[in-house]
């Protein structure tokens, strides 16, 4: 009778768990990262959908000559705010779930991030 009751118990700790995930996972739109490439020339902003959704080139660096820099620099400023993003995202995810999901050696909440 007792594990019948803990069986029930963690399947309602699963249900939680996954009402938490989603309510988190849609929260990832608000949460926002930056990264600069180029001493801040150029600035990306990301959130936590990984998807970017700013960027800022310093007028000093618009120069039809430069362009192929300037791509670089983009690119270079962009995977920055992917990747702090993402570290974001994964942190508010864990967040959200603490308490629920035990700490499990080798499980990556970041997997959760759409």
């Amino acid at each position: 009778m007792t594990t019948m009751l803990d069986m029930m118990k963690m399947m309602g700790k699963v249900k939680e768990a996954q009402a938490r995930i989603a309510e988190a996972q849609a929260q990832l739109s608000s949460i926002t990262a930056t990264g600069s490439a180029g001493g801040d020339l150029v600035i990306a902003e990301a959130n936590g959908l990984k998807q970017i959704i700013r960027i800022t080139v310093d007028d000093a660096l618009i120069n039809p000559v430069d362009k192929e820099m300037m791509r670089d620099l983009i690119i270079a400023a962009c995977n920055k705010a992917l990747d702090a993003a993402g570290l974001k995202a994964t942190e508010h995810l864990q967040k959200a779930t603490e308490g629920l999901i035990p700490n499990i050696p080798g499980f990556d909440l970041g997997s959760m991030v759409k």
